[in-house]
């Protein structure tokens, strides 16, 4: 588990699982490295009666010692970037079915969330919205279609390891399966003004009996409102 942080989305894994490579194969020539400069510098040191030595790096016996490692270098990053083209690809590039679309738009200094309503459609008269507080419900793939009212944004889910920035006058598709319940955080990851610092927000992961009595709940408010403008209408055409 990365930073102990729970791993709350379907690709939380593939993204640990990138950033764990690297680390290792980074790691391991850090360390390589150093035990070869202080090996260098104890073996080379200054000792009475040892002239020193004037080493132009072309000699043949000294220049394997650079294009070997080199090679090891260079085999280790096409691993990485194969490595990582893979997980880029799976969580960046394709996008699996939808079980429901939700929009997602960042403004100084809040988030504010659009949800289909009972209908399942979005941008109908039962969508719910609701700002700083998204609920989703566990193991339903959802499409995001992120927005930015003003400045440059960066919707941040920690347990998600999703992080997409919100660019002004575009709107940027991605996706998510939650795959663990509970409450978890939403952070703004572009420094995007003065009040940057508390541009927080929470994402509820419900299970799927908790997720549709929530929607039901908030969902009749908008049925309701609904129906009292068509009474409403009705009665103003009666008269």
């Amino acid at each position: 588990m990365l930073l102990n942080l729970p791993r709350a989305s379907t690709f939380a894994g593939d993204i640990d699982g990138l950033v764990v490579l690297v680390t290792w194969l980074v790691g391991a020539w850090f360390v390589a490295t150093q035990l070869m400069f202080f090996w260098l510098m104890w073996r080379f040191r200054a000792r009475d009666g040892v002239k020193s030595q004037y080493i132009t790096g072309k000699e043949p016996h000294l220049k394997k010692w650079i294009n070997i490692p080199h090679t090891l270098i260079l085999l280790c990053d096409i691993v990485i970037i194969v490595a990582a083209v893979r997980v880029w690809v799976k969580v960046k590039q394709t996008l699996p079915p939808a079980d429901d679309t939700i929009r997602v738009v960042g403004q100084q200094c809040t988030w504010a969330f659009q949800q289909s309503g009972t209908d399942g459609t979005l941008d109908t008269a039962d969508d719910v919205w609701t700002s700083d507080t998204l609920h989703v419900a566990e193991g339903k793939t959802y499409h995001f279609l992120l927005e930015s009212k003003d400045v440059l944004h960066s919707f941040f889910v920690p347990v998600f390891r999703l992080k997409q920035d919100a660019i002004p006058g575009r709107t940027i598709t991605g996706w998510f399966k939650a795959n663990r319940a509970g409450s978890y955080d939403i952070l703004c990851a572009e420094i995007c003004g003065i009040g940057h610092g508390i541009m927080g927000g929470r994402i509820v992961v419900d299970t799927p009996e908790q997720h549709a009595a929530w929607m039901q709940k908030h969902s009749v408010v908008a049925d309701a409102g609904a129906t009292t403008t068509d009474s409403t209408a009705a009665t103003g055409a009666k008269n």
